[in-house]
């Protein structure tokens, strides 16, 4: 439909949702989170998409919530108690979500940013927390940005609120990737293509891997891990990756592969 605020389309295995809100710089009003969710929900329904993009029209990435909604309580409380479903759908996705990212991101919109398994951006974009400079605390976004940030990086940004570069972001951990904006669309695809070798359990497991906390002894862990890669090794998925190692062919599994 032509009003909609998130277009959703699946091409060779890949699911791209893009923002497409420009009017007031992709900020999450009540449609576009409604279209956002709604995406993320059918890409991790359909069993042909295996890794999802998220991206945008317009000179903006995200510029976080709408703050002309945000004057009704009504709507400020329902985005306040959306958005984090938001985040931990990107965030827990078991499907990888690589961001790519052609302009400035703020406030929720670094949130978004930080959730993604990778983030692309272009060298000029910008990123700020600006929640402090309004008077508010980038609570929410917190629980995303952290575990990629460093942490003097964070104390940092998130206190002074300062404008930072994609440079910056690479460096603090908030990114994977600065490219010239001619090469956004290659280096995406050159994520996207290293993604779509992975098997699709494999990739899911190791996802739900990186995101749950260490035991409490070394051995409690490795007692875990060593029953994680003996389940792996032996499914079906792990014995057509190794039976597609040896004979020198594509697995099964990649959606180019016919």
């Amino acid at each position: 439909m032509a009003d909609e605020l998130v277009h959703y389309e699946v091409h060779q295995g890949i699911a791209t949702i893009t923002l497409d809100s420009p009017h007031n710089r992709n900020a999450l009003s009540a449609r576009l989170r409604a279209g956002l969710r709604a995406g993320l929900t059918e890409a991790n329904r359909d069993d042909s998409v295996r890794i999802v993009v998220l991206t945008h029209t317009g000179p903006v990435f995200c510029s976080g919530m709408d703050l002309k909604e945000a004057g009704d309580p009504a709507t400020n409380q329902q985005g306040v108690s959306e958005f984090p479903k938001i985040l931990e759908q990107i965030w827990t996705s078991p499907k990888p979500v690589v961001g790519r990212i052609a302009g400035p991101a703020r406030a929720g919109g670094v949130g978004i940013v930080a959730a993604c398994d990778i983030a692309v951006a272009v060298q000029s974009a910008t990123f700020a927390f600006s929640e402090v400079r309004i008077g508010v605390v980038p609570a929410v976004i917190s629980v995303t940005v952290l575990p990629r940030m460093l942490p003097r990086a964070a104390h940092e940004l998130f206190l002074t609120g300062e404008t930072f570069d994609a440079e910056r972001a690479v460096s603090a951990g908030l990114i994977n990737s600065a490219v010239a904006p001619a090469d956004l669309d290659g280096e995406t695809r050159r994520y996207t293509d290293m993604l779509a070798l992975g098997g699709p359990n494999a990739l899911a497991a190791t996802k739900q891997m990186l995101r749950q906390p260490r035991r409490a002894t070394l051995a409690e862990d490795f007692a875990d891990m060593l029953e994680l890669s003996a389940r792996h090794f032996a499914s079906e998925e792990g014995q057509e990756g190794i039976a597609a190692f040896r004979q020198k062919r594509t697995a099964s599994w990649v959606p180019w592969r016919r």
